[in-house]
């Protein structure tokens, strides 16, 4: 008695939370596992129809209890409008027209975009503005853009130790480093000057764990993670960070319920989906020789294409049943990449587009966190972007059609595949890309 005592008094809040979240996770799973094959597929199905209908209503008009996003509106745009392309549908002529117009009022007199008509222009808008407008295409949304202002809006954003700051007097963090690059990448501005000793500052916020964090000194975690290495890479300095460091810190943090936690000892988050699944994707365009320690999570698949609809609980993994509750995705082995873009993935893909599908859809419309959680804008396009990056994980490269064994479910479920860096759907990256080279 005195001992079950001592264990509860020492039992954490955090502790109790993940014991909440996977019994709620694994009755899910077990649901699974124990309906019919047809209930299974059903239950596997991407409810495309629903989603749309969801994001264009996002579109059209929000709720009252969206005035706390009154800064974040080129968020919403950007979130609805990505998770729209990254489904295939097209966008309503007027409903194009009104982002783009809406988009422009944002645009402030000297560059940068704010998070309303009026507001103070921060690089966090303007990253979400620039991707919401290349993901709508077109002459019209990329002309709307000044580049030449938004390029004196990020130098000003420039900081002597190669930083950037997210607006005028505000923080300086990797997450500024990205959104500043990113657009200026996009955009065809990208250059020395924006570009000098923004790898240091990256590097001083790798931490001890491999991952990296939002400024020297915090806990390593998965958005900054993204953000980070993402910059190392658009500007060339990827070889820089220590690798092998990242890669085990990034592996480690797919859990027993098989989608991704944010940070050490955090609950799994649909939204980490891409911010961790996406540190993935970026890996594999490095060309590396180093040793790497990861999870093996990919289990024992061969590359044939000849188990296309196997999407019951027993084929999905194997016969070591990995990352349901009967497994662990976190299990330690060590390998090497060598830079062959048709690698294994270095995550288990399957188990994310279950966790994905099954505990993140809400099958009215929209994606949550977990389950338990509300839909929201927010986690619909990152977890419809991990979902993506999860299909295209076993292709040569983003161009490639993904493998059919590689999409959980019906074949419907296949998404259109993003540029990694961006997370912009790839067809619009190529067209902004050719447009701004030429313009």
């Amino acid at each position: 008695m005195a001992d079950t005592a001592v264990a509860q008094r020492r039992t954490t809040v955090s502790q109790l939370d993940q014991w909440m979240v996977q019994d709620q996770v694994f009755r899910i799973y077990d649901l699974f596992a124990n309906v019919p094959r047809a209930a299974q597929t059903l239950m596997l199905e991407l409810q495309r129809d629903n989603h749309l209908e969801y994001l264009t209503q996002g579109l059209k008009q929000l709720g009252p209890s969206f005035v706390v996003l009154d800064a974040n509106r080129p968020w919403l745009c950007y979130w609805i409008l990505h998770s729209i392309a990254l489904l295939g549908e097209p966008i309503d002529y007027e409903l194009e027209n009104n982002a783009i117009d809406f988009l422009n009022r944002c645009q402030d007199p000297n560059g940068g975009y704010g998070g309303g008509p009026g507001q103070l222009p921060h690089l966090a808008t303007t990253y979400a503005a620039v991707n919401s407008l290349v993901t709508l295409g077109g002459e019209e949304a990329l002309l709307s853009i000044n580049r030449t202002k938004l390029h004196t809006f990020l130098k000003r954003m420039k900081q002597p130790n190669g930083a950037f700051r997210m607006h005028d007097a505000g923080e300086i963090d990797v997450r500024a480093c990205y959104t500043a690059i990113s657009v200026a990448s996009i955009l065809n501005i990208l250059d020395d000057e924006l570009a000098k000793d923004v790898g240091n500052y990256i590097l001083s916020c790798q931490t001890y764990e491999g991952g990296i964090a939002g400024e020297p000194g915090s806990e390593a975690h998965g958005g900054y993670t993204f953000c980070g290495v993402a910059t190392m890479m658009l500007i060339n300095e990827a070889n820089r960070m220590d690798l092998a460091g990242l890669i085990n810190w990034v592996v480690s943090r797919q859990g027993v319920e098989c989608g991704f936690q944010g940070r050490t000892n955090k609950l799994v988050d649909g939204c980490y989906s891409f911010w961790q699944g996406g540190v993935f994707a970026l890996i594999k365009r490095l060309h590396v020789g180093v040793p790497l320690t990861f999870s093996d999570v990919a289990g024992d698949h061969d590359t044939d294409s000849s188990s296309e609809g196997e999407d019951t609980a027993e084929n999905l993994y194997g016969d070591d049943d990995t990352c349901g509750h009967g497994g662990d995705c976190s299990s330690s082995s060590h390998t090497k990449i060598v830079g062959h873009p048709e690698i294994e993935p270095l995550f288990h893909s399957m188990a994310l587009q279950q966790y994905i599908l099954l505990c993140s859809q809400v099958q009215g419309g929209g994606f949550r966190d977990k389950p338990g959680k509300a839909r929201d804008y927010y986690h619909t396009c990152y977890c419809l972007s991990g979902l993506s990056i999860c299909q295209y994980s076993w292709s040569r490269d983003e161009t490639s059609a993904p493998l059919p064994r590689a999409v959980l479910g019906p074949h419907s479920n296949l998404l259109e595949p993003v540029h990694p860096i961006y997370n912009v759907v790839l067809k619009q990256y190529h067209q902004a890309h050719e447009f701004f080279s030429t313009s």
